[in-house]
């Protein structure tokens, strides 16, 4: 009959049983070192930051991911950051919009960012996507297939095609000096980016204004402004209106460019352009802009483009 061997450090005979007991109580702080146990009375250790709800994610993204140098003064860079979620300011189709304080302990250093979640693509409900991934696609077929056809792997692809192309755009926006909020970093389908507002309270959309005829010119002149920089850079927003807008202090920013079209690639980019300047400037026509101006911007912004 074969016999089990006795393998190493396996305490088989008495003798052996009494040589382990003979190392005292040690052993188990031993065992513990090994094997990351708590031995008895101590208080666990654990990698928790001291407060907050988790340590910085700075260190998880890539170069790539990462927003466009040089960095502001306000982003926190330090790895032994903490980042700790203030609470939600906004909910929408493709995405909820949280407060996210990233501080350094100890050193009174913090700044507050918006972090743009997009949600499990089950309970996502993007709009259009047809009509706004034209010209945008996929490097591998496979995943071009797997879009067209609607399945689960495809929907997960459009999901993060949606993450990913808000911070490409993001950085390409203000890169060329777009009034956009500064992409901090993006990591999976979080995105974190520059909080427009004050005291954990967001800039009111151009919506909720009711601006004299100064204010009223002053925001159109920005707002064509930067219609214009997108132009000349081969893109529209594609879906602008009045409430993606943002106005603190006087200044417009422009919010929510997931959906941003390449006006050249897309077959229908003259209309997205179009319907941009349409959507936005009734809003200022009904406060009483000359409706001619929304037609000249159209026109002005296809010229940029080079649509005309």
């Amino acid at each position: 009959m074969r016999s089990r061997g006795r393998g190493p450090g396996r305490a088989r005979t008495r003798e052996d049983r009494g040589h382990v007991a003979d190392r005292g109580p040690n052993v188990f702080a031993e065992y513990a070192a090994k094997y990351g146990l708590t031995p008895p009375g101590e208080e666990a250790v654990t990698d928790d930051p001291p407060y907050g709800d988790r340590w910085t994610t700075w260190d998880d993204s890539t170069a790539g991911q990462r927003g466009p140098r040089p960095y502001p003064d306000w982003v926190v860079t330090e790895l032994g950051a903490v980042d700790t979620e203030l609470g939600i300011l906004k909910t929408g189709k493709e995405a909820d919009v949280f407060l996210v304080e990233r501080s350094v302990p100890e050193t009174g250093k913090a700044t507050v960012m918006a972090a743009k979640r997009y949600r499990d693509p089950k309970h996502r409900m993007f709009h259009r996507d047809d009509g706004y991934r034209e010209g945008r696609r996929d490097r591998e077929s496979r995943v071009n297939r797997a879009m067209a056809k609607g399945s689960a792997f495809g929907r997960e692809a459009i999901a993060g095609q949606w993450a990913h192309a808000e911070f490409a755009a993001l950085t390409s926006l203000w890169t060329a000096g777009v009034a956009v909020p500064y992409p901090v970093q993006i990591l999976g389908t979080e995105l974190l980016m520059e909080f427009i507002g004050a005291d954990g309270v967001a800039a009111p959309r151009l919506a909720q204004l009711r601006p004299d005829a100064d204010e009223l010119h002053d925001l159109w002149e920005q707002l064509a402004h930067n219609l214009s920089v997108l132009a000349l850079a081969g893109y529209a927003h594609g879906d602008l209106s009045a409430y993606n807008l943002l106005v603190q202090d006087g200044r417009l920013v422009v919010i929510d460019v997931p959906q941003i079209v390449d006006v050249v690639g897309n077959p229908h980019g003259r209309e997205f352009l179009d319907r941009d300047v349409r959507n936005v400037g009734g809003w200022f026509t009904a406060r009483g802009l000359d409706p001619d101006r929304v037609q000249q911007l159209s026109d002005a912004l296809a010229s940029d483009a080079r649509l005309s």
